[in-house]
């Protein structure tokens, strides 16, 4: 069964009205929901309050063909084009390194298993631009605990199937990115209530160019951070790697948060631009959630640690 989401993670000044929810998911078959959760469809709405000042969800359609996606090519297009017939079934997802117990998991089974929760996150990418998903997803908490932290488990990396026959840019070397893609987290990022692992979005499973089948989602850091397509997951007593940041480290940080005061030396970030809006707006801390994770950065130089 699909939960509500106990944390107040958006104000409800700013939360989607009910009425414009169900309007966004008239389209939506039951169907469709059910065989994402293999038991029933998924809530209307969250119990979230009417508001004039309501955060709009970014279209589905929006959602699905503007995406970064490298294995598949440069451009926002490609992905929604070259995707199409990536396999995903079977798909097994490995968590292992410094943990009590190695875990290999069947991703259907693994949806079975574990609760499924509707997160509606505002999704903000280092170039500036902006959405609002509502994704569907689990704590990345909670798959972790399974595995059982060891004194040893500081930081956890990410990893992208890395399969050429299906993402071409893999066999091409592109733009000097060494596949398979991977991201770090340190591990109370990791364990924050915030941080899922999303296996669909507006009550669909998750489209191939938006990370199908399991994709990470951390809303409080540029969405380079929040890896696709992910196989396995492996926890360490050190700095994991971080693709971008291994590339270009002047430009990337391993650390990603939104900071509307440190730009990237292409791209100001000190505006962004949500997809169908025409005009910008003011980027906010860590992406509007520094009421949940400000904390962790307490005593750290945030223009150092970028």
């Amino acid at each position: 069964m699909l939960r509500r989401h106990n944390y107040d993670l958006i104000p409800s000044s700013e939360i989607t009205s009910e009425s414009l929810y169900h309007e966004r998911r008239a389209f939506m078959k039951l169907g469709a929901s059910a065989a994402l959760l293999g038991t029933s469809p998924l809530m209307a709405a969250l119990g979230f309050e009417k508001s004039k000042s309501a955060l709009e969800l970014t279209s589905y359609d929006q959602i699905t063909t503007y995406n970064n996606f490298y294995e598949y090519g440069t451009d926002k297009e490609s992905p929604a084009k070259l995707a199409k017939n990536l396999k995903v079934r079977p798909w097994t997802l490995t968590v292992g390194g410094e943990v009590q117990k190695s875990l290999t998991l069947d991703i259907d089974s693994l949806i079975k298993k574990i609760p499924l929760e509707e997160r509606i996150y505002r999704f903000r990418c280092v170039e500036g631009w902006a959405m609002v998903v509502p994704w569907v997803g689990f704590s990345l908490a909670s798959l972790l605990k399974q595995a059982g932290l060891t004194s040893k488990s500081k930081y956890v990396e990410f990893e992208t199937l890395f399969d050429p026959l299906q993402f071409p840019q893999q066999s091409k070397s592109f733009g000097n990115i060494p596949f398979p893609y991977r991201e770090g987290l340190r591990i109370d990022e990791a364990m924050n209530p915030l941080t899922i692992l999303a296996v669909g979005l507006y009550g669909k499973e998750l489209l191939p160019q938006n990370g199908a089948p399991i994709r990470l989602v951390v809303p409080w850091k540029y969405g380079f951070k929040s890896i696709k397509s992910i196989v396995k997951i492996t926890l360490s007593n050190h700095q994991t790697r971080s693709t971008w940041n291994q590339i270009a480290p002047n430009e990337y940080g391993f650390y990603a948060n939104v900071n509307p005061s440190v730009d990237h030396p292409r791209w100001s970030q000190a505006r962004e631009r949500v997809l169908g809006k025409f005009f910008k707006q003011d980027t906010l801390a860590f992406n509007g959630y520094g009421n949940q994770v400000a904390h962790l950065y307490k005593n750290m130089d945030l223009r150092k640690f970028y």
